[in-house]
């Protein structure tokens, strides 16, 4: 399956995110969970959260990434949703 994590990041820590984004970036990458893409969510150029999407056989997986993402402890995620999501167009066609 493959899920939509949506993060609302706490205002006013771009400090802070700059500060961790090396070790979160890494940790996408060897997080053993397939990371489909990610990034940040802004508004007006400004940081405002980020999304991600991942491939897991279950959401409580994702949950567990999420937790152990050097972001997590920071205090830099206000808040965190997991949903499925399936794909139904992709490049101009219905899949």
């Amino acid at each position: 399956m493959i899920f939509c994590v949506v993060f609302e990041d706490a205002p006013g820590q771009d400090a802070l995110r700059q500060r961790h984004m090396a070790a979160h970036l890494e940790f996408l990458g060897t997080c053993g969970l397939r990371v489909l893409g990610a990034g940040p969510l802004l508004e007006n150029g400004a940081g405002r959260g980020g999304m991600w999407l991942v491939e897991a056989e279950a959401s409580d997986a994702v949950l567990r990434m999420v937790h152990a993402d050097p972001f997590w402890p920071t205090g830099l995620r206000k808040s965190v949703q997991i949903l499925q999501w399936r794909q139904v167009f992709c490049e101009g066609v219905p899949v």
